[in-house]
């Protein structure tokens, strides 16, 4: 009987350990991933406080974005060869750091350093964070659950930072600080105490011999540097595809990754080993999760300036707008994980892309007048889409997408880093968040260029009209702005169902690995490759 209470005492201990060791690695990765979105809403309050013109504004999101995105098949390898914990916390401390350097930022120069800074962070913790779950947790249930937190949280990290930089930002000064300003100081106690409590609840990886591939790590991160600002650039309508710095940033980073390429194969410990992508299943999972970002984050975008410019949300509204997103990807998250147990994941992820696919179609039948005389009565405090009933043509879509993103994430996240050698787990984890980077910034680019296209006969044609009722040129453009943009969205939502589409094809052609063996640890060589 003594033995008997001792195991359930021991095992009572391990699952509490356990989940100790989940809310760290959680908690980060929603901090990396909110991040990215949670200064948006707060742009013109930076702005005003700071000088920064419009152009350079912009660089507060795509700092961030190029040090995150650039870095992050470094952060991976770096954990891989000194220690997947170690790394995770030095990633932690220089994101909370830069943080704090940011919300006391005096100028624009020191506060875009500091979001490079984060994202550098991000970029070593990242990684790690999904690397140590597969260190932490053993193989079945317990890891298929973790996943599906990390999963939840990684999706659901855009929509809770629009929630709580809207909410922040409007807040009234405490202790002489601008709102603006706790949309980064948040992240300092948070960050300092993952960093403090991850040698308590969460075991270090063996280090793997090797020397760090510097020729390769400096080739494969100004490359990916190049792509996504490239990317970034292209979607911006002040420049687009044929902007002279675009076209360079472009071929620069493909010039750079093809140099990688060359050396990755010749050097005796590559930073990313080619044997990382012969898994077909692996290759397939890397993929589908660059095309779904493409499309989620494209979503998040287009919606949110939707609900603001055409229905008349405020950003404050917009963010909790957008708070079933969040519910949602946890319920899904939550579901798949169970089911993976039991049904193989091309079925699961198979048909959470499809469920994505029709909400970016369901958003592409969006309809809101756009007349003469419509666009007029918004400056009397009428809006394009007042007859835009949230709870019926936005809200069954939120959720339809959320609840299909928690059914891609968590089998698609098991299947990509899923029997990886063990000194390769940290580098697959950094080349899984690096698609999911370059996605989104490919899908941006994509799907703004899209919606520009079909936006501008009807903004052109508008403006005339307008002008010939009496307004001047800069009131009719603006007008004409809001009354096209409606049209260009749902251009883009419905490439972006395309975009979903073609990955949710390539799963249901390539992804067949069983969920048996996602139950197992093993070899590289026993993962089934159809």
């Amino acid at each position: 009987m003594t033995d008997i209470h001792e195991t359930e005492a021991t095992t009572s201990t391990k699952e509490l350990h356990l989940g100790w060791a989940l809310v760290l690695i959680s908690m980060a990765q929603l901090m990396v991933v909110l991040d990215a979105s949670i200064a948006n809403i707060a742009l013109p309050f930076i702005g005003n406080d700071l000088n920064i013109d419009d152009a350079n504004l912009t660089w507060i999101v795509t700092g961030y974005a190029l040090a995150f995105g650039g870095l992050l098949l470094l952060g991976g390898r770096l954990g891989d060869l000194y220690g997947r914990r170690r790394v995770f916390m030095i990633g932690l401390a220089v994101f909370a750091v830069a943080s704090f350097i940011g919300g006391f930022a005096q100028n624009e120069a020191m506060l875009l350093s500091s979001r490079g800074l984060q994202g550098l962070g991000a970029a070593l913790a990242s990684p790690a964070a999904l690397a140590l779950i597969t260190t932490t947790f053993p193989a079945g249930p317990a890891r298929n659950r973790a996943f599906a937190v990390y999963a939840a949280m990684s999706g659901a990290g855009a929509a809770v930072g629009l929630i709580l930089g809207g909410w922040l930002t409007g807040l009234d000064p405490i202790v002489g600080l601008e709102g603006w300003r706790l949309t980064f100081l948040i992240n300092v106690p948070i960050g300092l105490a993952a960093a403090f409590l991850a040698p308590r609840f969460l075991h270090e990886s063996e280090s793997h011999p090797g020397e760090l591939d510097v020729p390769g790590a400096i080739t494969g991160t100004l490359g990916l540097l190049g792509l996504v600002y490239g990317f970034s650039r292209a979607g911006e309508e002040a420049h687009g595809w044929g902007d002279t710095w675009t076209i360079a940033a472009l071929a620069a980073g493909v010039a750079l990754l093809a140099s990688f390429a060359f050396i990755e194969s010749r050097v005796a410990h590559p930073l990313l080993p080619v044997r990382v992508f012969a898994n077909r299943t692996r290759a397939t999972s890397f993929l589908v999760m660059a095309l779904v970002p493409a499309a989620m984050f494209a979503m998040f975008y287009f919606l949110s300036l939707f609900i603001q410019l055409v229905v008349g949300y405020s950003p404050l509204h917009t963010g909790f707008a957008f708070l079933p997103f969040s519910v949602g990807i946890v319920f899904g998250a939550g579901l798949s994980s169970n089911l993976v147990n039991r049904i193989d994941p091309r079925f699961i992820a198979g048909t959470g892309t499809l469920m994505a696919a029709a909400a970016l179609f369901g958003f592409s039948r969006l309809e809101v007048p756009t007349s003469t005389e419509a666009l007029l009565a918004i400056g009397n405090g009428v809006y394009l889409g007042d007859g835009v009933n949230y709870w019926t043509s936005i809200f069954p879509f939120i959720m339809l997408m959320s609840i299909g993103m928690g059914a891609v994430f968590v089998p698609l996240t098991l299947t990509a880093v899923h029997h990886l050698r063990a000194e390769d787990s940290g580098i697959g984890s950094g080349v899984l968040n690096t698609m999911q980077q370059v996605g989104g910034a490919l899908g941006l680019a994509i799907l703004g260029t899209v919606s520009l296209h079909f936006a501008d006969g009807t903004k052109t044609a508008l403006a005339k009209d307008l002008m010939a009722q009496g307004l001047p040129a800069d009131a009719a453009g603006g007008l004409a702005f809001i009354g096209s943009f409606t049209e260009g969205a749902t251009a883009a939502f419905l490439v972006g169902a395309v975009l979903i589409s073609i990955g949710s094809a390539a799963i249901w052609l390539l992804l067949n690995v069983k969920h048996e063996e996602l139950a197992t640890d093993g070899p590289e060589g026993g993962v089934h490759v159809g």
